[in-house]
């Protein structure tokens, strides 16, 4: 009796399987994973790249009852999982910017009515006020955590707002999640099942191990890595090959070099348009072109299975990252090479960026002030963006700031809301409030008393409705999303702002300053010695494949995979660098000048070393974007010299300095 229901599971698993996928059998680890999503329990699913993780969510949602949710980090990554599930008949969509108002009414629509088994949003969509008021009227039973490991500080992707998904999991009463990821050392794994209370019989890993990706490392100077490319591609010319770079302008120059020689080659990045982007994606896709130079912004959830090749042209960012994307080669099964052109010249840049993510002592503190000026009993109020302008502060560092601040007790994070709502009459008011009565249409007559109205648009003023009409602030955005759903208003929602309750007024704000500074300066530390972690794995004497796979916990991988350069005999001695001018012959004055003559706001701080020496560095700051410095000639000038021989030059420089330039911290 008792085998019966597990039986029965199992028949319906195997049934779809086959009738909806068409597949005969699950691959590693998919049967355990959905079984265990079926019998109630959360779990987690560490799979390589390409080994079909995302079956685990896709095959329960058919069988579970409500809805499934899935949180999602790249819209490419969305789109093409949306396109996969279409093909296969699953009623799912997404919620996402690239939609228009009406589009995503339409998605929402559906929801309610139970159209849907499958929903995919990015994290960031659940700081949306409406679209939590929504969802928290839907019935869900799965949460789904894409690239899970970005939940995990000690992951290589680590997003903040990901931390917030097990209050969310709590806060929409979701009975269960599923993390999925492909890069998950044991540290992250175990960090994950802890968030999430997973127990360990759950976490289903099925090792990093793949026998037909060839792992290649040459050691090529800078000069000659386009000479290199070149060579390689031409006999590969008519295979589907990724080559990956670091910076946007790179990719731009190396498809157009590629292309002058014979290799026919398409640039993708963040910077271009979003048309032309998914232009490349799709005719990538469909097989019109073969080579692709991107950055790391393509690639994540890119369903080809025919990948033959995939180059770093540039040092990829932490072995987590190079083992992400050389697992996007030869999903298929069939031999494929991933090759490294490596050498020390772009390590300054990998640095660089951790670098500028490291929040200054004095941006930190300027956070603790705000803080420390909110009203006893007041909530903070603030948005991000102007906040990391008057910080100083890049907007993802200044989220992990703010969660630390969180996970210290200081603050709690309450809401978010937009602070400007405007709409527009689709029928005249009159129109509209004849369909309420009673209480409803005095409190109808409220909202549309207090919008003030241009030419065409009204801008509600929710302090002059408080005071005539007490309501609270998700009934007032429920009564509005009411009216778009019957198509009498249209409206549209502007400056997210964040509202946090001050559980621990009156702060050391000195002494917290310099242990966030202290949290931080190790977080670059950290990141400082991956990178440096990825080198020495590519100079290793040692079987690369076996070193990858054991990075990530598997230890079941062969001692000598055969198929690596080492295994070859080609081990790679990585050339360094070139040797540079020495910094004791540049012009401060001629590379800084014009940035520090810039007129800044009043009561502004002077710009610090710190942030001259990112200018110099080429690494982006708010500051820096508020002063235009990127336009300025010395904007980069060294950014290929170690950013710490930069800082203390700027230093020394500084000290150095008539007292008719602008001081400086």
């Amino acid at each position: 009796m008792n085998g019966a229901p597990e039986s029965t599971d199992t028949h319906r698993m195997q049934q779809i399987l086959e009738r909806v996928f068409g597949y005969p059998r699950f691959r590693p680890g998919q049967e355990a994973v959905v079984k265990a999503v079926l019998a109630g329990r959360s779990a987690a699913a560490i799979f390589p790249t390409g080994s079909g993780k995302s079956l685990c969510y896709q095959l329960p949602a058919l069988l579970l009852p409500h809805l499934t949710l899935v949180v999602s980090p790249l819209l490419a990554l969305m789109q093409d999982q949306l396109a996969y599930l279409a093909r296969h008949g699953i009623a799912a969509a997404s919620i996402d910017s690239a939609q228009s108002h009406e589009q995503t009414q339409a998605v929402m629509a559906q929801a309610r009515a139970g159209q849907l088994k499958i929903l995919m949003i990015s994290v960031e969509r659940l700081k949306n006020e409406r679209f939590r008021n929504f969802i928290a009227q839907i019935p869900v039973s799965l949460l789904v955590v894409d690239e899970a490991h970005c939940i995990s500080e000690w992951g290589h992707n680590f997003r903040p707002d990901y931390l917030k998904l097990p209050d969310y999991q709590r806060q929409f009463s979701i009975p269960q999640t599923l993390l999925l990821t492909a890069t998950a050392t044991p540290a992250v794994v175990a960090d994950m099942q802890t968030k999430f209370a997973i127990a360990a019989a759950d976490v289903v890993c099925t090792g990093f191990y793949r026998a037909n990706l060839n792992l290649k490392v040459e050691p090529v100077s800078g000069q000659g890595k386009l000479r290199r490319l070149v060579q390689w591609l031409a006999v590969r010319a008519d295979q589907p090959s990724i080559v990956y770079v670091t910076l946007q302008k790179t990719a731009e120059q190396v498809a157009q070099h590629l292309s002058q020689h014979g290799v026919a080659a398409h640039a993708y990045h963040a910077g271009m348009v979003h048309e032309q982007r998914e232009s490349v994606q799709k005719q990538f896709m469909t097989g019109h072109i073969n080579c692709i130079v991107a950055t790391i912004a393509f690639g994540m959830g890119i369903d080809k299975s025919d990948i033959r090749n995939v180059v770093h042209f540039d040092l990829p960012k932490s072995i987590e990252g190079y083992s992400q994307e050389i697992g996007r080669a030869g999903r298929d099964g069939l031999p494929s090479d991933c090759l490294a052109l490596a050498n020390r010249d772009s390590l300054q840049v990998l640095e660089n960026f951790v670098y500028g993510d490291t929040p200054e002592l004095q941006g930190i503190r300027c956070v603790l002030d705000e803080i420390d000026a909110v009203a006893p009993g007041k909530n903070w109020e603030l948005t991000l963006s102007a906040l990391s302008v008057q910080s100083n502060i890049r907007l993802l560092p200044l989220k992990t700031l703010l969660v630390q601040l969180e996970l210290r007790g200081i603050l709690a994070a309450r809401y978010a809301y937009f602070a400007e709502y405007r709409f527009k009459y689709l029928i005249a008011p009159e129109a509209l409030l004849a369909h309420f009565s009673g209480e409803r249409q005095q409190f109808v007559q409220a909202i549309l008393n207090c919008a003030k109205q241009a030419r065409t648009w009204c801008t509600l003023d929710f302090d002059a409705l408080h005071q005539s009409y007490p309501a609270e602030h998700s009934r007032v955005i429920t009564a509005l999303d009411y009216l778009v759903t019957k198509g009498w208003i249209e409206l549209e929602a502007k400056q997210m702002t964040e509202v946090y309750a001050v559980l621990m007024p009156g702060l050391d704000a000195p002494a917290l300053s310099r242990e966030l500074a202290a949290y931080f300066e190790a977080r670059e530390r950290s990141e400082i010695v991956r990178i440096h972690a990825m080198l020495a794995f590519f100079a290793s004497e040692r079987c690369l494949s076996q070193q990858l796979a054991a990075y990530f916990g598997d230890t079941e991988a062969p001692r000598h995979c055969g198929h690596c350069s080492v295994c070859d005999d080609q081990v790679a001695h990585l050339p360094q660098a070139e040797p540079l001018p020495a910094l004791a012959g540049q012009n401060f004055r001629a590379l800084c000048g014009e940035l520090l003559a810039r007129p800044q706001t009043p009561g502004a701080r002077p710009i610090s070393a710190e942030t001259l020496t990112r200018f110099l560095c080429g690494v982006s700051a708010p500051l820096l974007t508020q002063l235009k410095a990127r336009s300025l000639p010395g904007f980069a000038a060294l950014e290929h010299y170690p950013y710490a021989e930069v800082r203390h030059w700027v230093a020394q420089q500084l000290a150095g300095l008539e007292p008719a330039l602008p001081p400086t911290d």
